[in-house]
């Protein structure tokens, strides 16, 4: 009997019993639709953290404060106290892999403009930070190596504390605004970069000259709470790092790596950090959602199982005139396969559905991307086949003789 003729006959029984048939594929459908959406889901919350973190600065470098105490007490990472100006000076003039360097300071407190006050945090650095942040000017001009020499009274301010500070619209530039009753001088504007992946708002920012806000603002006097480093390029970053790392030993006399007081990270091991993290929330998820096309399966062969009792008789009849064993097993898998792929027709078109309601609705990163769907797509077929073999094996088997008996 030939492959079409195999077809329509599949097609004739399913048409018989469309409900029953599309109760069947509901397991299919399901799993499909949770693994698609699932997927699109991880799959665009990794590529929007990726995007998020290269945008800070692909070549990025990040110094630390970290204990190398073994054992006992251990505090925070606010509360580490290990790098200072002579690490920067150091970094600076030894450094060949580097083309900026800034260490930050931070103060917090509020921010006063007339009648408006806004709580958040001055951070001091240098006027490099901008170029390594990746941070760019609205309005306005950066800090000059005089404001740095002269612990000049200047900002840089950020959307939301303009927002806050100025609610009428008024050009902020040439502005004072006071913080801890200290008087800045608004020298420049940033161009908003909105929140990143990890909640903060980016734009909750003012930036002033590290010498001002150590002088000036700091409780401590000595300490910073960090340094940024950008590399000349993105391949030369790990060449930094080993640099930076070697320099930051020979002055804190430290010879065992083990036991650095700092960390170095750049935005690659950040990056694959954070992404290996998403791509095991990932699997797990896609892998939980994957049960239902098990449960699918299991009920393909269920129905299968039913199928070939309830049509035993005319099973009999098919190999009395002349269907081979082999017809009448094709013609079985066939419905099941059958049952299966539209299953996984209709699962795709919900998955995707359903991620671009998560997408719109729950404003969440996602990316559908064809390798899901062709991957379940093929999983609907295997498991069809598979779910589908034995039940069809068992009604090519019959006798016929027994089956035209059948009651």
């Amino acid at each position: 009997m030939g492959l079409s003729n195999l077809i329509k006959l599949a097609l004739r029984a399913l048409q018989r019993n469309k409900l029953r048939a599309f109760l069947t594929m509901l397991g299919i459908i399901i799993g499909v639709a949770a693994v698609i959406t699932m997927m699109a889901i991880g799959q665009g919350s990794k590529e929007s953290i990726r995007s998020s973190l290269s945008g800070m600065g692909s070549n990025m470098i990040n110094i630390m404060p970290q204990s190398n105490l073994p054992g006992g007490v251990r505090m925070g990472r606010s509360q580490f106290q290990s790098l200072t100006m002579a690490d920067v000076a150091a970094i600076k003039k030894k450094a060949t892999k580097i083309d900026g360097i800034s260490p930050v300071i931070t103060a917090n407190g509020q921010a006063i403009n007339g009648a408006n006050n806004w709580p958040t945090q001055v951070i001091g650095v240098s006027a490099d930070y901008l170029h390594i942040r990746q941070f760019a000017l609205k309005d306005g001009v950066n800090f000059s190596e005089k404001d740095m020499k002269t612990s000049a009274k200047v900002c840089l301010l950020g959307q939301t504390v303009i927002t806050n500070l100025f609610p009428n619209g008024q050009n902020p530039i040439g502005q004072y605004i006071r913080f801890n009753h200290t008087p800045f001088q608004i020298i420049g504007t940033l161009i908003p970069k909105g929140q990143s992946n990890f909640g903060q708002d980016q734009d909750d920012i003012i930036l002033a000259p590290y010498t001002t806000v150590m002088n000036r603002l700091a409780s401590n006097k000595i300490y910073v709470n960090s340094i940024y480093v950008s590399a000349v390029s993105e391949s030369a970053s790990d060449s930094a790092t080993n640099e930076v790392s070697d320099i930051l030993r020979q002055n804190h006399h430290i010879t065992n790596p083990d036991d650095d007081d700092f960390i170095v990270r750049t935005q690659a091991e950040l990056i694959t950090m954070i992404s290996s993290t998403s791509s095991m929330l990932t699997v797990l998820l896609t892998s939980i959602a994957g049960i239902s096309l098990l449960i699918g399966g299991i009920g393909i062969m269920n129905i299968m199982y039913v199928s070939v009792t309830e049509r035993t008789k005319e099973i009999g009849l098919r190999m009395a005139i002349g269907a081979r064993g082999k017809d009448i097993l094709m013609q079985f898998l066939i419905e099941a396969v059958i049952i299966s792929i539209t299953g996984g027709l209709i699962g795709v078109g919900l998955g995707i559905t359903a991620s671009l309601l998560v997408s719109a609705i729950a404003h969440w990163p996602i990316l559908i991307s064809e390798t899901s769907i062709i991957i379940s797509f093929l999983v609907c077929g295997v498991t069809g086949v598979f779910f589908g073999y034995y039940p069809a094996q068992k009604a090519s088997g019959l006798d016929p003789i027994e089956a035209l008996r059948y009651e």
